[in-house]
């Protein structure tokens, strides 16, 4: 069972990492730079359905932020429900 667990906290954090690093670089690269692309193809499916129910505010995208925080929760709850099964 420790291995399903190690397995699930290392795609939330690479998730994690990969949204932050999407982002950054969407921010500081030209937008049709090929990584960004690449990132994007993986991200962007993630982000478009909180996309749609939340919109732009003041220019801000706040949609990474919630994924990351709503993709946290889902792997501490998975986690919790992982070690229970014993």
């Amino acid at each position: 069972m420790g291995l399903i667990i190690a397995v699930v906290n290392a795609i939330i954090t690479v998730l994690t990492y990969g949204v932050i690093i999407y982002t950054l670089l969407r921010f500081f690269m030209d937008p049709y730079h090929p990584s960004i692309n690449a990132l994007g193809q993986v991200i962007e499916p993630m982000l478009a359905p909180i996309r749609k129910h939340v919109p732009h505010m003041g220019g801000f995208d706040f949609s990474p932020l919630i994924f990351i925080i709503v993709l946290q929760v889902l792997g501490s709850i998975l986690t919790a429900m992982l070690r229970g099964i014993r």
